[in-house]
């Protein structure tokens, strides 16, 4: 049982009922029992006065456990930032690729996730054409040399994947992470890269031909020193 005491001392001259102070607090439904211990210090007021002001302090209380209830439910992939889950134990994880996800795609929902990490897609060129795979987890995985025109994989997650070669062409990759991925010789032709991002990524020889960037995002990618000439002349860096 968790507990909380929240010692509150007011006067009643500071609080009254013609005040226009309006807590908005829901109280929240908690799933565990947890006991709120509220301590008042009066300094002279009478009981109808009391009863009601000891109400909003109430309500002030339960906003504020309502606050940190939230704080300590947040995801563990939001939270921890890099924390992952355990790898999916489905026997059939790296052929869902081939299906991918059918809503979502622009914000990264999914009606099933892609646990993608370590599967090997090398050479595949059929397969994964025009697919979506919306917040894939992509980490360790192997898609060199693969078709992946018209891919779309907002919110993916792909650290440390391999996409040498890979054609990109006309995809959509919003908000993909990037880095320390090999993406050397990956084509990005008329491939929208808002928001992803490339720290540390190796891009040689990628090919960034009519390439769809937002002005912030080219500022980052052009920090990159893996970008030949050619790339960077395509992309617009200065």
């Amino acid at each position: 049982m968790a507990s909380i005491s929240i010692p509150l001392a007011y006067k009643s001259h500071s609080l009254s009922r013609s005040s226009s102070y309006r807590p908005h607090f829901t109280t929240p439904q908690f799933h565990l029992p947890i006991q709120i211990k509220v301590t008042i210090t009066k300094e002279g007021s009478d009981n109808e006065e009391s009863s009601c002001q000891f109400k909003q302090l109430r309500n002030v209380a339960c906003g504020f456990l309502a606050a940190w209830a939230v704080a300590n439910s947040v995801s563990p992939v939001i939270a921890a930032g890099q924390r992952l889950p355990p790898l999916s134990t489905d026997p059939d994880r790296c052929a869902r690729a081939f299906v991918g996800n059918t809503i979502g795609q622009a914000n990264g929902v999914y009606d099933k996730p892609l646990d993608l990490r370590f599967c090997d897609y090398t050479n595949e060129k059929n397969n994964l054409k025009g697919k979506s795979l919306a917040a894939a987890l992509m980490s360790g995985a192997k898609f060199d040399g693969a078709d992946m025109t018209e891919v779309i994989m907002s919110k993916a997650y792909a650290v440390g994947a391999s996409f040498k070669g890979t054609d990109f062409s006309n995809a959509v990759l919003d908000r993909v992470n990037f880095e320390k991925a090999n993406l050397q010789g990956a084509s990005f032709k008329n491939t929208v890269l808002s928001g992803s991002t490339f720290n540390d990524a190796q891009l040689e020889d990628a090919d960034f031909e009519d390439t769809i960037i937002g002005y912030i995002d080219l500022q980052k990618i052009c920090l990159n020193k893996t970008i030949n000439e050619e790339g960077r002349v395509n992309l617009g860096c200065r």
